[in-house]
């Protein structure tokens, strides 16, 4: 056996550069995309945030306006962004919406388009019910993203609405949630995901208006991958698999509906086991009241092999993010549970880049500060270690705002359950 100071032994550093080689290798085949070099992104929390981003870039438009959203609701919040998008239109700018037809369902009416595609805005409905395909309808577009003159893009998991924004004049916190914004090669890629939804819709967008990789300006130094995952590919799924059994020092996840497989579960108690730090955040007070029950079935058996367990408590946690080993990371719209995994079209970027992640471990260790860790009773129930000021019902938590679609498939496999809601 060769001993530690022997010559043909690799060094730490060497060790560790094949480690990423090997890694790199595994999630550009698990994921089907490449790490892409060269960009900047800055992540962006909340409403706040996230809207005044997106208007700044909306308004600086000059050419081409993709904006993907699972829902847009017809209220304040919506309409200004509707009459933004108009008016962009009006100058001139090829302005081109998507929206899911379950997630319109209860939210917006067809009133709301009218003014959009009267000033000139492209309106598309993903995957309406048809007479030739009666579960087709399942499938759902739960992308968000906007991509403005092929140089600047937002993926993230807030949809567009006053919920997100909150109700200061009624003490009501906006609903936490996460995003970010990408300039550099990467864009393209964000902007090829949207053409691919697009020629779903219909006709295919024009060759001519799409960027290219090549010409894509270097940013930044941030390397990244963009993982538009549709039904079957499985793209996330095998990824987050991945991640699971090779971290070797954390995995902090916050999810608004986690409902784990099996083998997902197992990989994370898996994981727990090892000395892994496996931390979960979920929404106390969810807006699906099913999946929150479905998740908090599935927490002795997390907390017995040591993940650690939180709720927030707000009135709602809607980000879907991962940070590992201080090194990875992941924002954007796919939640844990079969529906974002298998069925749905969703919309991701991981993130390779020591400074993002920490930024990322940063704004989970405060997200933290916000909530209440679950633990096991004598009896091995769980329960929250809940300060006494914290024991009410959050003040603005939705009560019965999923629509029909929300109690619809329950599937229920040899060990998983998978809700098939209307999750935003």
């Amino acid at each position: 056996m060769a001993s530690v100071t022997d010559p043909l032994m690799p060094s730490t550093s060497e060790a560790q550069y094949a480690l990423r080689a090997f890694a790199d290798h595994a999630f550009s085949r698990a994921a089907g995309a490449p790490l892409v070099p060269g960009n900047r992104i800055r992540l962006l929390r909340d409403a706040r945030e996230n809207y005044a981003a997106w208007r700044e870039a909306i308004l600086g438009a000059r050419r081409t306006i993709y904006f993907e959203s699972y829902i847009i609701h017809s209220d304040d919040v919506g309409r200004q962004f509707a009459g933004l998008l108009a008016s962009k239109a009006r100058e001139g700018v090829r302005v081109r919406v998507i929206y899911d037809w379950v997630g319109a369902l209860g939210h917006t009416g067809w009133s709301f388009w009218r003014p959009m595609r009267r000033a000139g805005v492209e309106v598309r409905c993903f995957n309406p019910p048809r007479f030739d395909s009666a579960f087709g309808w399942l499938s759902r577009d739960h992308r968000k993203s906007i991509i403005v003159d092929g140089r600047i893009a937002f993926v993230t998991g807030l949809c567009v609405g006053r919920r997100w924004a909150g109700y200061p004049e009624r003490g009501i916190a906006p609903w936490r949630d996460t995003g970010v914004e990408i300039e550099g090669p990467a864009v393209p890629d964000v902007e090829r995901a949207f053409a691919a939804s697009w020629e779903d819709c219909g006709t295919p967008l024009p060759e001519n208006e799409l960027a290219s990789n090549e010409r894509a300006r270097t940013a930044g130094a941030v390397s990244l991958r963009i993982i538009p995952s549709r039904p079957g590919t499985l793209a996330m799924y095998r990824l987050d698999q991945l991640i699971a059994a090779l971290a070797r020092e954390s995995i902090w996840l916050t999810d608004a509906y986690f409902v784990g497989t099996s083998s997902y579960v197992q990989a994370l108690r898996a994981a727990a086991s090892d000395g892994v730090d496996v931390r979960l955040l979920l929404p106390r007070a969810g807006d699906v009241p099913v999946v929150r029950a479905v998740s908090r079935a599935g927490y002795r058996i997390l907390i017995e092999a040591g993940v650690r367990i939180f709720e927030w408590n707000g009135p709602m946690l809607h980000a879907k993010t991962a940070v590992a080993d201080g090194r990875w990371a992941r924002v954007g719209s796919t939640n844990l549970n079969l529906a974002s995994w298998l069925s749905n079209w969703e919309l991701d970027v991981v993130v390779e880049d020591e400074g993002f992640a920490n930024q990322m471990q940063l704004m989970y260790l405060d997200d933290l500060n916000h909530s209440t860790e679950i633990v096991l009773t004598s009896k091995r129930r769980p329960r929250p270690v809940v300060p006494r000021h914290l024991r009410s019902r959050p003040r603005g938590a939705a009560r019965g705002s999923a629509n029909w679609a929300a109690k619809g498939v329950l599937r229920i496999g040899t060990a998983v359950c998978s809700v098939r809601p209307n999750l935003r």
